[in-house]
């Protein structure tokens, strides 16, 4: 990580792709012509689709059809539909100001999203976990790997964790918020703003008929270890998501 960070802003390509990824112990993974992941900033990243902002299911209609769904196919999610999900989450709606899809106490945007890609996962992307970035609208690589199976044990067992195409892991820095309002902003703001995305989440997916469910009873360390979060980041939701079955 810590060389990751000392890399310049740089785009690589070519050969220069092939030596970041052997400094990063990658291999030539990320070279490969059927694969998604592209080396920027010294980091793997998955560009994802512009999302839609012009859907065919009417607001109101999202409302009155919105469920918790425990049930999934067993056919992956496209990367369309996992870029519209992680727009209506966290996604810049306001290039000039920065605003995102979902409020935040402040614009101090205290939340970050980890995607866990499983199986069935996502066509034509790799299992593992990935780190969403709002400003770019991608992905960044944090593990290689299905690690489904863990994040449900860390679940208490849940099924839906470990069936779904993919689960959605919210997470909160809390000091960017508390540095403008104190402890109110972590007691109070921080977990309004994760209630506030898992419903754009939840409107999102039934707009696009996939199903979902909040997750909240987990073991928070453990998650955290998982998605590979910074020790300052405290996991407060997970959410299976896959196509309804």
């Amino acid at each position: 990580m810590t060389l990751r960070r000392l890399l310049r802003r740089t785009t690589v390509s070519g050969l220069a792709a092939g030596i970041v990824s052997l400094l990063l112990g990658r291999g030539n993974a990320s070279a490969r012509d059927d694969s998604p992941l592209q080396v920027r900033e010294g980091i793997e990243t998955v560009s994802l689709p512009p999302p839609e902002t012009d859907g065919d299911v009417a607001v109101e209609r999202a409302i009155a059809n919105r469920r918790s769904r425990r049930e999934y196919a067993a056919t992956p999610i496209t990367r369309r539909e996992l870029s519209q999900l992680l727009w209506a989450v966290q996604g810049i709606t306001d290039p000039e100001s920065g605003y995102r899809a979902a409020p935040s106490a402040g614009a101090r945007y205290p939340l970050e999203v980890y995607v866990v890609v499983g199986d069935p996962g996502v066509d034509g992307l790799d299992a593992g976990v990935y780190r969403y970035r709002p400003e770019p609208h991608d992905l960044a690589l944090s593990a290689r790997g299905n690690v489904q199976a863990e994040l449900r044990a860390a679940a208490v067992g849940q099924e839906p964790v470990g069936r779904a195409a993919i689960d959605v892991v919210i997470c909160a820095v809390d000091e960017r918020t508390t540095r403008e309002y104190g402890e109110r902003g972590r007691l109070r703001y921080v977990p309004m703003e994760a209630g506030h995305v898992g419903e754009n989440l939840y409107l999102q997916a039934e707009a696009l008929d996939l199903s979902t469910v909040a997750i909240g009873s987990f073991r928070d360390r453990r998650v955290r270890t998982l998605v590979d979060a910074s020790p300052d980041c405290r996991p407060l939701y997970i959410y299976p998501v896959g196509a309804r079955a």
